[in-house]
């Protein structure tokens, strides 16, 4: 009987331990992309860099080269604006996406703050910084992107490409989706996060931005 009871509490420490270590992303998830939900892919008609490929796929393809790179997770200033080292926080991951399709953050920030200083809560303006602060970009999204819903249930509504913001971070969706449709997110968050791309707005209770390039 003793075994049976100890078989038993074993079996739920190893499923809670594989639970916990799945629900933190610790473990991979099944990807799955907009096809197996019968989504349609959002394919931007505008094309910034003249490049041949659309605004949205050139953010995720940016995005994807980026973290190509393994930024280390750090936050410095930099002279140059952009990280020019090996360093890099969340907002760099949305900069150098936007970057690769055309459009440079740090100039179209700071003209927006230039422009509506009675939005930002912004004291000193710094050209080289403040396109790297959440807070920052999130109200340049608002001014200057389509605003779509936060709704994750909504999932055709999500697509690879767009721009996701919560209370204190932010990052770039995924074209890889869960078991629910629910997409992945490319973002950067911590030192010790183990990969670039993780299954993280179901667990996210923050959201309060979802954009998209117009």
């Amino acid at each position: 009987m003793k075994k049976k009871i100890i078989f038993v509490m074993l079996l739920v420490i190893v499923i809670f331990l594989i639970s916990f270590l799945y629900y933190f992303n610790i473990i991979p998830h099944r990807k799955y992309k907009n096809s197996d939900f019968n989504i349609e892919d959002y394919i931007s008609n505008i094309d910034k860099d003249n490049d041949g490929i659309d605004d949205q796929t050139d953010i995720l393809l940016g995005v994807r080269e980026y973290i190509k790179t393994k930024p280390k997770y750090k936050s410095k200033y930099y002279e140059t604006g952009y990280p020019n080292d090996e360093y890099g926080v969340c907002t760099d991951v949305v900069a150098y996406g936007l970057l690769n399709a055309g459009y440079d953050l740090m100039e179209s920030v700071n003209e927006d703050i230039l422009n509506n200083r009675e939005k930002y809560d912004i004291e000193v303006v710094d050209k080289n910084i403040d396109f790297r602060r959440v807070q920052n970009l999130k109200v340049y999204f608002e001014n200057n992107a389509i605003s779509l819903t936060t709704d994750v249930s909504k999932i055709d509504e999500w697509q690879g490409g767009d721009i996701v913001v919560f209370r204190k971070h932010i990052g770039i969706v995924s074209d890889s989706r869960n078991s629910n449709g629910i997409p992945f997110v490319i973002h950067h968050a911590s030192p010790f996060q183990l990969r670039y791309e993780e299954d993280i707005l179901t667990i996210k209770n923050d959201i309060v931005g979802h954009f998209r390039i117009s």
